[in-house]
């Protein structure tokens, strides 16, 4: 495992600094330097949010590990690696859109034929196209590939049918890259395909799931004889279910040493509140706070693990080495410890600020929580951000694999324990 970088990654990150520093709002910059929050008042936010993108673009940051012929600038892994640390230091947001340049966007660089990669990656680069995700289906969650949506070739077109379900941000997304069945004779990792779909057509609908915060950003998503283009399959027809796991890889991959930032904030947050209100003087609530440093800690190291495995290229199928299984159970252990450990954090987040933030009107507000926090709520829904968090953290443990399957992975990979038996007809 590596703990220091070595110099040319460390000059790079002063690069990043200062073009932070010379980008960023006037005070943004220093005030997160002193390790103080800094907020715009919102009329400057709502410019800051039109205009960022473009600065974005214009330094070359947005997809900045994909290759310069993609528009990218050809980044390697390491200063991939760096440039998110800055951002997430900072809080600087560095990205168009999630879904398209962290995860179909690099799907298709690796699977995508030269014309899919043409058509689609400028417009994932400027910002010009929002996508989501269409894996989860109402009987197909943790077993994916008991997924039943079908699309049947029409022509020079696939006819779509069936729903999805838990897609984040479908109401605003232009396409959907989903996993159909398409040849159902075949065994069921066999006969799947991936397909990029446009959203905005007669044959789909979609429904908002209202969270008990008020927020409705997962979603259900009924296809009825939508269709796309033939051309817009990736990786081949009924190569689907390789190609979706290379993108559920870039998934869990890119966060590998930031992801632990939110925790490690979140934590600052609850120490904060705990002197302010007294409860610090609790031993428990003291052991409770020192756990969960001692929990992010064990995350921050474990990102460190794996940034070095994938230097290394141990866990990497198209290098010269054989890939590394425990590599892919670290995913697996890594998602199952934080998932369960923010639960519990959200647990001792209830004791320190009492049984009245659990109401939806006296929940923690004021500056306790960043502005982007509260910013989710919707009009008519008075739940605390902390709340909110506490709500969003029992899903944790099912969305991205569920901490069942999490432990089959360790337990049949690592340990080399038997496989859980099927149930039987």
């Amino acid at each position: 495992m590596q703990l220091t970088y070595d110099a040319a990654a460390e000059a790079f990150r002063r690069e990043i600094r200062a073009w932070l520093a010379e980008n960023l709002p006037e005070g943004w910059f220093d005030a997160y330097e002193r390790g103080e929050s800094f907020e715009l008042p919102p009329d400057e936010r709502e410019r800051f949010n039109a205009e960022w993108p473009a600065r974005l673009f214009a330094g070359g940051w947005i997809c900045a590990t994909w290759p310069t012929e993609y528009g990218g600038k050809g980044l390697s892994t390491l200063q991939g690696v760096v440039l998110a640390e800055e951002f997430a230091r900072v809080k600087a947001p560095m990205r168009a859109d999630f879904f398209g340049d962290t995860l179909v966007g690099p799907t298709l660089l690796q699977w995508g034929t030269e014309e899919q990669k043409r058509e689609f990656l400028p417009k994932i680069l400027r910002g010009e196209t929002r996508w989501c995700q269409g894996f989860s289906e109402p009987d197909s969650g943790s077993d994916l590939a008991s997924l039943q949506m079908s699309a049947v070739l029409d022509g020079d077109e696939w006819v779509i049918n069936g729903q999805k379900v838990w897609t984040t941000q479908a109401y605003v997304a232009d396409y959907c890259f989903l996993l159909t069945r398409t040849d159902p004779d075949a065994p069921k990792h066999q006969g799947i395909s991936y397909l990029l779909v446009p959203m905005k057509q007669a044959g789909v609908e979609v429904r908002g799931i209202t969270q008990p915060d008020g927020t409705a950003e997962f979603c259900e998503v009924f296809f009825t004889a939508a269709r796309c283009p033939a051309g817009n399959v990736v990786g081949g027809v009924n190569n689907g279910w390789k190609v979706a796991n290379s993108t559920l890889a870039f998934e869990r991959g890119q966060s590998a040493t930031t992801g632990y930032r939110r925790f490690e904030d979140e934590l600052t947050l609850l120490v904060a509140a705990a002197r302010a209100n007294g409860s610090i003087d609790d031993p428990l609530i003291r052991q409770r706070l020192a756990q969960y440093h001692s929990r992010v800690q064990i995350l921050r190291i474990n990102g460190l693990r794996t940034l070095a495995a994938q230097l290394a290229g141990r866990g990497d199928e198209s290098s010269r080495h054989r890939p590394d299984p425990a590599i892919g159970a670290l995913g697996a252990t890594n998602k199952l410890f934080w998932s369960e450990m923010h639960q519990r954090a959200m647990e001792l987040a209830l004791d320190i600020f009492g049984a009245a933030s659990m109401l939806v009107d006296t929940g923690p507000e004021g500056g306790s929580w960043p502005a982007a926090m509260r910013d989710t709520r919707r009009p008519g829904y008075p739940v605390s951000p902390m709340m909110s968090q506490f709500f969003f953290s029992r899903s944790e443990t099912i969305w991205g694999g569920t901490s069942q399957i999490q432990r089959n992975i360790v337990g049949e990979r690592v340990l080399g324990l038997p496989k859980e038996p099927k149930p039987q007809p």
